[in-house]
């Protein structure tokens, strides 16, 4: 398959709308998510190669591979994470560097600072008598450990995405900078609109929501089209920036009233340490997602159901999934198999759960309290 490099235009005229928002910027939108959605991050789950869990090294993250390993369960998107190469090529890729190794020695490139071909050149190749550089990743902890993976795949282009993967995904494109890096306006828009030129030429009748840890840039994916949610992503807390208006979920709050967003992805335990700003949120007609290790545990997504989250980023896509459909909390698609143990009739009669606002209160200070160990 030919690839092109995006060239940067004028955002084309935006097609229909697939949620039916508002044309006009001066009017507040509002997005809703189709019923308690689960997406799959960076598809079948993000990798961690000093992990002992092999689940976390099953399919090579953000791959096409992985991405239509997702789209056997049932989901309603998968998040991956969007680059702008230096020749103008929307790539899917979350870290800000990439390593390999040659002769003992480990190199270091920033992801931007290279060109389509380049980037492409690490990993397995497309190509089977091709052997690409050794990729290798940088943990947290600083160690360079070469990225070994149980079913490995090549580094891919958002192009490929939206022609390969599983049309019944829809797509959380996470648009990603660096967060140690200043960016003037000029080049935000920039590369915006490199992406955008790829989502609407190929994403055809796709769901696709956009999302950034960057304010500006998800105000400014705003301000140039309206086809497409966009929402904030926060650490709510977890972690402290220079940037206060990542901070804290009233902080998320403003940045979304002031670019007109459509709603809020934050860390969970920032939404389980304060909860009372669930209902701030709603007020304010946004939506709300989570992501963060909690969210592959049954009972804290089922939790969050309760609470009125409209959706889950897990890693653990099949056991949540699954979870989630045996505590019906939404029911199968149709093109999904119900597990054995629910029948169509069990979906049917399982109503949303009622809890007391007392009940639902003394559950949340348990909550807090246990993430505070």
């Amino acid at each position: 398959m030919a690839l092109r490099t995006v060239l940067v235009a004028d955002v084309p005229s935006l097609p229909d709308s697939v949620y039916g928002l508002s044309e006009e910027m001066s009017k507040p939108t509002s997005f809703k998510m189709p019923g308690f959605s689960v997406i799959g991050h960076r598809g079948n789950g993000m990798n961690v190669l000093q992990s002992s869990d092999r689940r976390t090294r099953g399919f090579k993250e953000n791959s096409i591979l992985s991405f239509n390993s997702a789209a056997k369960f049932p989901i309603d998107f998968i998040e991956f994470d969007v680059q702008v190469t230096k020749d103008d090529c929307p790539v899917i890729f979350h870290d800000d560097f990439i390593y390999s190794q040659e002769n003992g020695v480990v190199n270091e490139s920033r992801v931007t600072d290279l060109s389509l071909s380049e980037f492409l050149l690490y990993g397995p190749q497309k190509e089977a008598e091709k052997i690409g550089k050794t990729l290798m990743r940088k943990s947290k902890e600083g160690q360079v450990l070469k990225w070994d993976v149980d079913s490995d795949d090549p580094l891919c282009t958002l192009q490929e995405a939206f022609e390969r993967v599983d049309q019944s995904l829809g797509f959380n494109i996470e648009l990603k900078f660096d967060d140690q890096i200043v960016y003037e306006r000029e080049f935000l828009v920039h590369v915006l609109r490199t992406v955008l030129q790829v989502v609407f030429d190929y994403a055809k009748d796709r769901p696709v929501i956009f999302s950034s840890f960057q304010p500006d840039a998800a105000q400014l994916v705003r301000e140039l089209q309206s086809t497409y949610p966009v929402y904030f992503l926060t650490d709510a807390g977890n972690q402290m920036y220079k940037d206060e208006r990542r901070n804290s979920l009233e902080e998320a709050i403003k940045v979304c009233l002031e670019g007109k967003l459509q709603g809020i992805v934050s860390e969970v335990k920032g939404v389980f340490r304060n909860p009372s700003a669930i209902a701030k949120i709603k007020e304010s007609n946004l939506s709300l997602l989570t992501y963060g290790k909690l969210n592959n545990v049954g009972e804290a997504v089922y939790m969050q159901y309760v609470m009125g989250i409209d959706g889950v980023i897990v890693d653990f896509v099949e056991e949540i999934s699954e979870s989630v459909t045996l505590m019906m909390i939404r029911p199968p698609s149709p093109s999904s198999p119900l597990p054995s143990s629910a029948s169509k009739d069990d979906v049917a009669a399982i109503a949303r759960p009622e809890f007391s606002q007392k009940e639902i209160d003394f559950l949340l200070k348990l909550l807090s309290q246990l993430i505070q160990h």
